[in-house]
């Protein structure tokens, strides 16, 4: 038995122009063509296709996709490993709706930096972690010594001074305050303080790591948490002062 393209993108969501995509770079290719390019799929391909869109909720690219589907021989053994990840993930965002859930009562209560460490709970930093090694080594490797250094109680300050210069940020953003106001650079000014406690950052790489914030991943959910639209305030905000205070400086 086999569907044609209007049923399979009734079923699975995926629109037309995105199976043949998939049709055009390999990925997924119909189990047969007729007259005029009419695509028809079998219950194999559903089942490729089904993996496809797992593996893309996990966040893998297409060309990492096709080449874990075509090194795959046993596709029970495969689906066992993408359930195991989506179950993982499915563990990290419970994790993350608690966090939210108390973010907004605190919030509510005006008492968000009463428990600094919940702000950051289910925070996974390791891929940042691998693109400062790659970028920055050198920095990496005082930041995670200086890391590693710490005692709980100062990481859990850190935490403290995080969440509360957060809710002052936020502050600023609902009051209306333009990203390179004195009061907001006077804030940008002291994170870029605290960060020289780990490793320090010259413009370019203080300007990359505003956009590391407001980017898609886990700063950009933690900045939101506290107030819609203040990741890219915050880095609005470190864009202007890498350009004013740093550039110019040459730090």
């Amino acid at each position: 038995m086999s569907w044609p393209t209007g049923e399979v993108c009734r079923m699975s969501g995926v629109t037309s122009r995105t199976l043949r995509h998939y049709h055009h770079v390999g990925l997924l290719v119909p189990e047969s063509t007729g007259p005029g390019g009419l695509r028809r799929y079998g219950r194999r391909e559903l089942r490729r296709l089904q993996r496809i869109l797992v593996m893309r909720e996990l966040g893998l690219g297409l060309a990492d996709i096709r080449r874990i589907l075509d090194a795959e021989s046993d596709e029970a053994a495969a689906l066992r490993r993408h359930l195991h990840g989506l179950e993982s993930e499915r563990d990290r965002l419970s994790v993350l709706v608690e966090t939210v859930r108390r973010t907004v009562d605190a919030l509510e209560g005006d008492d968000m930096t009463s428990r600094p460490e919940e702000l950051f709970a289910g925070f996974d930093t390791a891929h940042y972690a691998e693109r400062a090694r790659t970028h920055w080594p050198q920095q990496w490797e005082r930041a995670r010594a200086a890391g590693e250094g710490m005692t709980p109680q100062e990481d859990e300050r850190m935490r403290a001074e995080a969440a509360e210069q957060m809710a002052r940020m936020a502050a600023h953003l609902r009051a209306g305050t333009p990203a390179d106001a004195p009061a907001v650079q006077a804030e940008v000014e002291d994170h870029h303080r605290r960060i020289r406690r780990m490793w320090t950052p010259d413009a370019d790489a203080f300007a990359n790591l505003a956009r590391v914030y407001a980017e898609d991943g886990p700063w950009r959910e933690v900045y939101e948490r506290v107030a819609p639209g203040l990741a890219d305030y915050q880095r609005e905000a470190m864009e202007v002062y890498a350009e004013r205070s740093l550039r110019g400086a040459g730090t």
